[in-house]
Order: structure tokens, then C-alpha cells, then sequence
């Protein structure tokens, strides 16, 4: 091949020199000491740069138009011409004294066996000291593989670097194509071997800006990968080439072309330490302790002449005695920064030899680190005094680990952190480190409860981990008792098994638990996340958001059923309106009910008219067999009073917020219970983020008997026999009666025998029967409680309805505010001839029917005459149907 490459005609690629006629002088010269570089300039122990001035024989004129960099993602100006780096330049931490910034000097010495080629055949740099590296800055000729052309020439040899020893002797170091050298750019996949480019990798944070050419799912990697951005200057590739005699001084270093594709030299500098400065070690955790509070952010700087600094961040209040005993484990928490804290941590990869520089922003305080002193267990002072390093963690050790439910002894889906001595979040491998709680970012199998991060693991998992003291914290949804543990990681260790229990099992007693109310997650990952929080179905609502549609693609596939059969993912749609509200269609068979949104932004696009009441969304859903829940009731309420005047609802999705019921929520529900309309609780996250753990609002549903599926849960929605919560499991019994049943009374009313039995996870405070709305019985547990059992006989004047809830002090919980309640569905205590009615809540609905019109015929963006006119037709059904009971209530409206 050697061969054929050197006979082939030179048209069959385009040069990469300019060349001149034949009967031109080439520059093939030898440049002596005396006629070259500029003597060494030492700038550090670890460096000598050298200065290649007198040497540069071409500029970027002299290379011409440059297609190739273009064609290869290179940005040119307008002239054409390949620009590098130049002036006084550190890359990847070494520094170089590179060309002039001017297009039209000399900044490149190139080399070339070409004849009649701007270039010299050899060259020679006189140094006069030791070194064990010699760094250099170069780059080379394209050849045909960058992405055409019979082949890539990789590993031929374009020229010699030639060590001249004091004594004379010397060592000859080959320059090979994509081994030290490369062209100034190239296509994804095609590196160097055994050189780097010069721009170094980055850490980025999540809550960088985005910047033209960045993409947001790049910015997730928290990476930013610099080896294929040139940004519009060619990438000069640096090498290290060992010298294998360190010992004894360099006289000189000769460069000796061997091809006729050019070879560019740019840069020089000799490298004293003892490793190579290309090669980093993997990342280390380092704390700095610096001689005074560490402020606000930004006042440190912190910087790295041969590594990446990757994460910088202060340390929070972390006890881990407090921690272990907390009675709010499972929930989250909320971290608080460590007042005048003098401690920073920084990640950093780098090479043995780097150090470390970390100034003061404000005052000019600087303090050095020769990271090569800094042992595992030691302490370094800054060189100047006054601050100190240290590696935090000696060891870590890779463990296949399991979490076991204690009863059955198999590995059980679960959340899972685990954290240092320092209280920093250590994930398990294929989990971030930082999860992303924006709103459609992360929606992977990790969550943010609070402050505290988790990663959802289905029983098994892999994880290094420091030797020595480790905390871990494990939860599964509400049934289970959460576990907080510290461990002691062995340097042997290979395995670790953890396990956790239930205090109850309700699912033993019929009943199963369900979130209705989730977006974005992958079916799949829902199944995981579902498991892990002891769900057994997930209502994955596909919606609309402008012109972004969501998981419509998985409406097609039915439902996705775990293993055990034990956790069901339902793909459902949210039907959405701005104004008029949102109903979550759950379940049923055939073609989904579409559109989903209407009438515009933020639901669906601009211009989008009002194609449809909610009304006729239920009722396509209904004859689908499936269920209408209200989410997140009663927001947006402009037709839901309409939709539930004329029975189109059947469930009400609650939202606890704070620590008690005196919310619009649970007002306006108990004003449509108090108006007589029968209205199961459910609870649902619509999660819709890392930030919320899917299930973190939940429904439980009585079976009554029945197996598992999701026809039988939505029977026992639609029958009332349901309680919602964000931790407390309620039971509630009205002289035998479960929610959804009815106690028939006789027309003076009667007493009513009531039990209510609350546990929970974690402590609550109160609980209460309430009739009509109102707190008919109570109890308090001012320290808290995990299970209590409440009985009253209830004097029931007339028809009504009985419920209980429960409320605790801690929290709130996740992003939302979410409060630890619950609450059941109603207990229906019915009185033959007479019926529940409140006049001031039928009043209230009309109020909203009538203005739910009052926009549809103002403001909203119309559709056709017909369709508009349903919307309408369906408005004046629900005025009219509520007039009638005010009329036969002897009240006119």
C-alpha cells in the first residue's frame, strides 16, 4: 500500500499547500541553533514553553481556501482560511506560546516532502534542558477517510521527532496519522490515539443557558463534550511524547518530514513532572477549607492547570443521629445550608500532577495545591497559607446489591438513596447524580422528594460505594415502613442486602391503590416507579400542550402489566380546556376521545376553536365504558358545575395542600355533596416532573370481592367505596357501612355508629368524622401517632353524608406543597320523601354555568355553527336542570 500511495497522481486529492513552480526554491532547510527558536521561557516547575517564532514558515495564506474544514463541520470566514488558536495560549493545561493572531504573519511551521511545496523538509529547535515529555501542538493534512475516498490512511508515519541527547545520541519518536497528529477537524468517531485535542471537556450545570447551537437535551448530560466544537477554529491536537532518557539534558529537538501530506507544528512545550499531563485520573471529591465563611456563590473561583473541575458545592446541615431517628422518613426534607460555613467540595479529574488554584473573587486571596501531595486520609496547606485540601473518600468498592421484602424474602421494587457521612446523595449506577425536576426534562426513573433525591430500582441494583460509614434510606409507598439505616462498607465487600416491611397490608383486605393522574413517563418506567411505590395501577395520561403531543403514541398498545401482574399502567387521555376545565378519560375501549384540548394556549395551539363541551367528552367516554374523573378539581371550574349537574362526573380528583381542608378544593366538593350530588374522592399527582413521586397523592379502592383489574377498579370508583391520601390509610365505618354505601334513616333522622381506624408511616395528628362538612368528632395527638382508632355515635338530623380525615403536621411534601391528609369517599345517609339539597351551593353552580356561557359566547375562538351551539344547547341543559330544584325547593332563580 505504501507503494501505491506514493506512485498515485497528485489530482486524485486536493493539496493541502499551495504550491509553486518547479523551478522555485523549496524551503527544505535545516535551521540551526543559531538561526532558531527563541531561548526556553520557564514559566513554572512543571513547564517550559518555547518560543517558535523565528521558525513559523507559513500563514494562513499560504494554505489556501479550505473546503475540507468546512465539508467536516469547521466554520471559515468569508476569505476561506483555516484559523487556530494563537497568542499565549494554555491547552489542556499546558502552556504554549503559539503564532500571531494576524492571518497574513507566519504562525505555523510546516513540513512536507512534497516537491516545490511551501514547506521545509526538516527542522530543528535547540532547548538545553531536561525533560520527560515533550508536548507538542500540531496538526496535519486531510486525508481520503474523512468521509470519502478509498480508505483511511491511519497510522502513517508524516514525520520523525528527533530527541538530540547532550551526549549526542538520539531517539527517534514517529508523528502517525490519528495516533499523534490529526487534521484540524474530522468526522464524529475519528480521534487520535494517542493525542488529544486541544479543547478540554467542561461540567455544565443543569441551570446553564442555553446557547446557539446548544440543544436542551445536551445541557442534560451536564457534560459538555468540546472534542467536535471547533467553533470556527481548526483543532490543533496535543501529544506528549515520553523521552526515555529524562535524565540527561535535551540539546536539541529536529522535526523530519516523511510524507508529502504536511505536517503543521504550532506549539512546543516541555513537560517536567513525571506522568503524562494528557492522562487524567478518575474523578476524586476533594474539600477545601478556606480561612474564612464561604459566602455567597461565586465569591471562590476554582481552577485546574492539568484537569476538569467538575461539581462545586457547598455542604448542608447533615446529622446523621437526627437523621436516623426522624419521623418524617419517606417524605423527603428540605436541606438548610451550614452557617459561615469555611468548606467547599469540588470533583475533579486530573492528572497526578495538576494543582489546584482557588482565589478569592473579592479580596485577590490566592492559594495553590499540588494536588500530587494530597494522599487519601492526609491534609495539604495551601502553599501560601491559610486554606487546606483533602480527598474525602479513601476507597470505594462496587457491590451488586438487593433490597429483600422482609415477608417473602424476593427482591422488591423500592425508592432508594443513599448518601455519604456529609449527607451527599450517592445514586446507584444508571441514576443521576443532580435529578432534573424541570417540568418535561427528567422524566427517567429518579425523583426529587424536596431536596432529597432518589432512584427507583426494581429490587436489585449496582452501586460503588466509600468504605467506611454510609447511610441509605428505602421506601415503598404507604404500606411499608420506611428504612433509614447506617452501614458499614467493607474494602472486601462485594454484595449488600437490604430489606423492608410492611406494617399493613390492605391489599390482603381488597383493596388496591392507584395514581390517576401522571404524565410523561415511558410506560415501562411508569410500571417500575408504580412498583416501587406500592401502586397497583397508573393512569398515564396522554395530552396536549400547544403543539407538543404526549404519550399519544402509546394510547395504541393497551395496558402494561408488571410481572407479577400486581401494578398496571393504563394509558388514558386528560381532555383539556383552559377555561371551561380538565377531565382525565380513564380507560374504555375503542378510538380515544379526540381532540384533547381546544380553544388554545396554554392546552392546545393558537387559533384551536372550541370544538366540543366537557359534557360531550364525558359522554363519548361513557359510551367507551370508561371513567370521567375531574382532575385536579375544581381547577379550571367554569363548566364543571354544569358537567356535574347533569351527572357526567364520576370521581373528583383531590389535592391536599398545607396541613388541614380549608381549601377551595375540599369547599367546592363539599358543596356539591351538600347539593346532593354523589361525588367519590380519588387522588392523583399529575406528576408531571422529577420533582413528584408518582403515587405521592394516591386513591385506594375497596374490590368488594373482586380480582384485580382495571374494570373492577373503576366499578369501585364509580361506587364511591374509595379514600385518597398522601400517607394516612383511613378506614371508615357508619353502622356497618363502607363509603359509596347508603344508611337509610327514618324522617326525624337517627344515630348513627361510626369507627374510624387511621395508621400511617408516619406520625399524623388528627382525625376527624365530619357530616355535611362539618367536624362532628375528634382526636387529637399533639406528639403525633402512627395508628389510632376513633368511635362516635353521630346524631344525624336528616339526609347527608358521613366522612372521615385525617391530617398531619409534617410536611408539606414534594415541589406542590403537598400536605399529609386523607380523606374517604362519603358514607350516603338517605331520608325516604326528603332530599339533601343546599340552595347557596346550587346558586354557587349556576354562578359558573353562567359564566362558562358568558365566555363561550364572548370570547371563545368559535367553530362551526352546530357544534357552538351543542356547547350552548349543553349549558342551558345544566341551567335549567338546577332552576328545576331550586323551583321545587319553593326558591326562584
Amino acid at each position: 500500500m505504501d507503494d501505491v500511495r506514493r506512485t498515485r497522481p497528485s489530482w486524485t486529492r486536493r493539496s493541502f499547500l499551495q504550491t509553486v513552480g518547479a523551478s522555485a526554491p523549496t524551503l527544505s532547510l535545516v535551521l540551526e541553533s543559531q538561526a532558531g527558536a527563541q531561548p526556553v521561557d520557564p514559566v513554572s516547575d512543571k513547564f517550559s514553553p518555547v518560543d517558535l517564532r523565528r521558525l513559523f514558515n507559513a500563514s494562513s495564506h499560504d494554505l489556501g481556501s479550505r473546503d475540507e474544514f468546512r465539508r467536516l463541520g469547521g466554520e471559515c470566514a468569508d476569505d476561506g482560511l483555516l484559523r487556530t488558536p494563537a497568542g499565549r495560549q494554555a491547552l489542556r493545561g499546558l502552556p504554549f506560546r503559539l503564532g500571531p493572531e494576524s492571518l497574513n504573519e507566519k504562525r505555523w511551521v510546516l513540513l512536507s516532502t512534497r516537491p516545490g511545496a511551501a514547506a521545509a523538509r526538516s527542522v530543528e529547535v535547540p532547548l538545553g534542558q531536561p525533560a520527560r515529555f515533550v508536548c507538542l501542538a500540531t496538526f496535519c493534512e486531510w486525508d481520503e477517510g474523512e468521509g470519502r475516498g478509498p480508505g483511511e490512511r491511519v497510522g502513517e508515519t508524516l514525520a520523525e521527532v528527533v530527541l538530540v541527547h547532550d551526549d549526542g545520541r538520539e531517539t527517534h519518536l514517529p508523528l502517525r496519522r490519528r495516533f499523534e497528529v490529526h487534521s484540524p477537524s474530522y468526522s464524529w468517531g475519528r480521534m487520535a490515539f494517542a493525542a488529544r485535542p486541544h479543547r478540554l471537556d467542561a461540567a455544565r450545570a443543569l441551570t446553564d443557558p442555553l446557547s446557539q447551537g446548544t440543544e436542551w437535551g445536551q445541557l442534560q448530560t451536564a457534560v459538555a463534550d468540546n472534542a467536535y466544537d471547533p467553533g470556527g477554529v481548526g483543532t490543533l491536537w496535543i501529544s506528549a511524547l515520553a523521552n526515555p532518557r529524562p535524565e540527561r539534558p535535551l540539546r536539541a529537538l529536529r522535526l523530519e518530514a516523511r510524507s508529502e501530506d504536511v505536517v503543521a507544528l504550532c506549539g512546543l512545550t516541555l513537560f517536567h513532572g513525571q506522568e503524562n499531563p494528557l492522562r487524567f485520573e478518575r474523578l476524586r471529591l476533594y474539600r477545601l477549607t478556606l480561612p474564612e465563611p464561604v459566602g455567597e456563590p461565586g465569591m471562590w473561583h476554582i481552577e485546574i492547570d492539568l484537569g476538569i473541575v467538575g461539581r462545586t458545592f457547598s455542604p448542608t446541615e447533615f446529622s446523621p443521629e437526627a437523621w436516623l431517628r426522624a419521623p418524617d422518613a419517606g417524605l423527603g426534607e428540605r436541606t438548610r445550608p451550614l452557617p459561615d460555613s469555611r468548606e467547599l467540595y469540588v470533583e475533579i479529574t486530573a492528572s497526578p500532577e495538576a494543582t489546584l488554584v482557588v482565589s478569592d473573587t473579592q479580596f485577590g486571596q490566592r492559594f495553590e495545591f499540588d494536588l500530587s501531595k494530597v494522599e487519601p486520609g492526609s491534609t495539604l496547606e495551601a502553599r501560601s497559607g491559610g486554606a487546606r485540601v483533602e480527598v474525602v473518600e479513601r476507597e470505594r468498592v462496587w457491590l451488586q446489591g438487593r433490597v429483600l421484602d422482609a415477608a417473602t424474602r424476593r427482591p422488591t421494587p423500592v425508592r432508594l438513596a443513599f448518601r455519604s457521612r456529609d449527607g451527599r446523595y450517592i445514586p446507584p449506577y444508571g441514576h443521576r447524580t443532580e435529578v432534573n425536576t424541570g417540568w418535561f426534562q427528567d422524566y427517567g426513573a429518579d425523583v426529587a422528594v424536596g431536596d432529597a433525591q432518589f432512584a427507583y430500582v426494581d429490587g436489585t441494583f449496582q452501586v460503588e460505594l466509600p468504605v467506611g460509614e454510609v447511610y441509605v434510606e428505602v421506601s415503598k409507598g404507604f404500606e411499608y415502613a420506611p428504612v433509614r439505616r447506617r452501614l458499614a462498607i467493607e474494602p472486601a465487600q462485594r454484595e449488600l442486602v437490604l430489606e423492608i416491611s410492611r406494617f399493613t397490608n390492605l391489599r390482603a383486605r381488597g383493596w388496591v391503590t392507584a395514581d390517576t393522574h401522571v404524565h410523561f413517563l415511558s410506560p415501562s418506567t411508569a410500571v417500575l416507579e408504580g412498583q416501587a411505590e406500592g401502586l397497583n395501577l397508573v393512569s398515564l395520561l396522554a395530552a396536549q400542550w400547544g403543539d407538543l403531543f404526549t404519550n399519544v403514541g402509546d394510547l395504541a398498545h393497551g395496558p402494561l402489566v408488571s410481572r407479577d401482574g400486581e401494578t398496571t399502567v393504563q394509558v388514558n387521555t386528560e381532555n383539556r380546556q383552559h377555561l371551561l376545565g380538565h377531565l382525565g378519560l380513564v380507560g374504555g375501549h375503542g378510538t380515544p376521545v379526540f381532540p384533547m384540548s381546544a380553544s388554545g394556549p396554554g392546552e392546545s395551539y393558537l387559533g384551536d376553536p372550541l370544538w366540543t363541551s366537557l359534557g360531550d367528552w364525558a359522554d363519548r367516554q361513557r359510551a367507551r365504558s370508561g371513567l370521567v374523573v375531574a382532575v385536579h378539581f375544581p381547577y379550571p371550574n367554569g363548566e364543571l358545575a354544569a358537567d356535574v349537574a347533569l351527572s357526567k362526573i364520576d370521581a373528583v380528583e383531590l389535592f391536599p395542600y398545607g396541613t388541614g381542608f380549608d381549601t377551595l378544593r375540599f369547599h367546592d366538593w363539599y358543596r356539591y355533596l351538600n347539593a346532593g350530588y354523589r361525588l367519590p374522592a380519588v387522588g392523583g399527582t399529575d406528576k408531571m416532573g422529577a420533582y413528584m413521586p408518582v403515587g405521592a397523592n394516591r386513591t385506594y379502592a375497596q374490590l368488594g370481592g373482586e380480582q384485580f383489574s382495571f374494570e373492577s377498579w373503576a366499578r369501585a370508583v364509580r361506587a364511591g367505596r374509595t379514600f385518597m391520601t398522601t400517607g394516612p390509610l383511613l378506614l371508615l365505618e357508619a353502622d356497618g357501612k363502607t363509603p359509596g354505601d347508603e344508611i337509610v334513616l327514618g324522617q326525624g333522622g337517627g344515630q348513627v355508629d361510626v369507627r374510624l381506624e387511621a395508621r400511617s408511616f408516619v406520625p399524623f395528628h388528627r382525625v376527624e368524622i365530619v357530616l355535611n362538612g362539618q367536624v362532628v368528632a375528634s382526636r387529637e395527638d399533639a406528639a403525633g401517632t402512627r395508628e389510632t382508632t376513633l368511635r362516635e355515635t353521630v346524631r344525624v338530623p336528616g339526609p347527608g353524608w358521613l366522612a372521615a380525615r385525617c391530617a398531619s403536621r409534617l410536611g408539606p411534601t414534594t415541589a406542590w406543597g403537598l400536605g399529609i391528609q386523607a380523606h374517604t369517599s362519603p358514607v350516603y345517609c338517605h331520608v325516604p320523601t326528603r332530599e339533601l339539597f343546599s340552595a347557596p351551593a346550587v346558586g354557587y353552580m349556576l354562578t359558573l354555568v353562567d359564566g362558562a356561557e358568558t365566555w363561550v359566547r364572548t370570547l371563545a375562538t368559535r367553530s362551526d355553527p352546530e357544534r357552538m351551539e351543542q356547547v350552548l344547547a349543553h349549558l342551558r341543559a345544566a341551567r335549567e336542570r338546577l332552576r328545576q330544584r331550586l323551583h321545587e325547593h319553593g326558591i326562584e332563580h
